[in-house]
């Protein structure tokens, strides 16, 4: 074991106390489902740490797409089926999960994880009733993402916070189809967490509302006509081919390769976008707020992805070891000590955003904490509405309309239908739906 292994096998140590077997006495394995985003599999080629401290406990990874991911372990849990002994799930799930008697609570986490250092926008999110039902292993916004060298072609600046019509003229200036160089690149895949998500913050900061006070559908509004038209108009005039099929690992991907000017997505994607061994572009990229309508309201969403350990699971105690050492002080260290602080699980805790290590080795920190500061679950529209939420409605019906709703947006990105047929859409579903559940 080398002098790095052996420090931070020691902290690990440190953090979750005493190995040993679990129940009967023997080992215990966790089967353990997340996302194939870039922080969570980078976790994975970590795990020796863990298990070098915690010689009885085995891992087993699901890794799954996002969408996937959700439907999996939302069959699971409410089956309470046990396929699974840690969940990675969102900010969304958390509270409805937890009013379910779905999760187990993390109140009892060892003191050395430091509850008091998340993020209060973040353990917000995932506390119900007092009881921390989730750990955040990264926290998040959206912000812009932009190609510094072709803005300064195109002879514009970026201001810090640009409003929608700064960020279709500079889309327009940077587009060059023939050389496969798109203005703006923006999530066009279907799903609530996909397509969805984007649109549903887009359009708060127009004005848009998913339902009044009456928990009435909002989609024949002007609000929603505008938002629908302008996100179809960027993306076909100067998005990339095929973006109805593109979630935010695609879109990641093109940036990375240069083919896009602007990415308006998660604040994570920041250190995967400035990271020289994966982006072509990494010296290249500036950052700005989410864009307005001058309204009040940013178009930028909040969100974590967080680790949660179902009830129906028979290794509590070793998930919740696990738990800890994937959301920990000491696995950021771990993360900065391979991969360097620009690349540590961002959004999650304030002493992370007064490290002068970290801060000097991200240029997007301030953005980031900016953008997650300046989302109000509470009070995330210009109108006000009876539910909270920012790019999602916090209501079990939500999935499955809004997964609905994605799809006919979708189609309307894919030149399937009109805005305004897609909109009818979206209105009648919902409507059906809502009235079905008995609001």
């Amino acid at each position: 074991m080398n002098f790095k292994t052996a420090f931070c096998a020691a902290s690990a140590i440190a953090l979750v106390a005493g190995t040993g077997a679990y129940a009967d006495g023997h080992a215990t394995t966790l089967t353990i489902a997340t996302v194939n985003n870039g922080d969570m599999v980078r976790m994975q080629g970590l795990t020796e740490d863990f298990t070098a401290a915690n010689p009885d406990i085995t891992l087993e990874w699901v890794t799954l797409e996002e969408n996937v991911l959700r439907q999996r372990v939302t069959q699971d849990i409410a089956a309470n089926g046990g396929q699974f002994d840690v969940m990675t799930i969102g900010t969304y799930e958390v509270p409805i999960w937890a009013a379910q008697n779905w999760l187990v609570s993390l109140n009892d986490l060892p003191a050395e994880w430091d509850a008091d250092d998340i993020l209060p926008a973040m353990r917000g999110g995932l506390t119900v009733d007092g009881e921390l039902y989730a750990a955040p292993f990264y926290g998040e916004s959206s912000m812009v993402m932009y190609r510094k060298d072709l803005m300064e072609a195109a002879g514009l600046e970026m201001p810090d916070a640009p409003t929608w019509d700064e960020i279709k003229a500079a889309a327009a200036a940077m587009t060059d189809k023939d050389a496969e160089v798109y203005g703006i690149c923006l999530r066009g895949k279907a799903g609530w967490g996909e397509n969805m998500a984007f649109l549903s913050a887009m359009a708060n900061s127009y004005g848009a509302r998913w339902f009044d006070e009456e928990w009435t559908p909002q989609f024949d509004t002007d609000a929603w006509k505008a938002t629908l038209t302008d996100y179809l108009d960027l993306m076909n005039n100067y998005g990339p081919p095929g973006a109805s099929t593109n979630g935010f690992n695609e879109n990641l991907s093109l940036f990375q390769q240069g083919k896009c000017g602007m990415w308006i997505d998660a604040t994570v994607a920041a250190s995967f976008v400035t990271n020289p061994q994966d982006s072509t572009v990494a010296d290249q990229v500036g950052f700005a707020l989410a864009p307005d309508k001058g309204l009040g309201k940013r178009g930028n969403w909040l969100w974590a992805w967080s680790l949660a350990i179902p009830a129906g699971s028979d290794s509590v105690d070793a998930a919740k070891k696990f738990v800890a050492w994937a959301t920990s002080k000491e696995y950021t260290a771990l993360v900065a000590e391979n991969e360097g602080w620009a690349n540590v699980p961002p959004g999650t805790r304030i002493s992370l955003y007064e490290n002068e290590n970290y801060t000097s080795a991200a240029p997007f920190a301030d953005m980031t904490l900016n953008s997650i500061n300046s989302a109000d679950p509470t009070n995330p529209t210009v109108d006000p509405v009876p539910y909270t939420g920012v790019q999602f409605v916090a209501i079990p019906e939500f999935a499955g309309i809004a997964t609905q709703v994605g799809q006919e947006f979708s189609a309307a990105l894919a030149g399937q239908q009109t805005a305004e047929e897609a909109l009818a859409k979206a209105q009648a579903l919902t409507t059906d739906e809502m009235e079905a559940a008995g609001y």
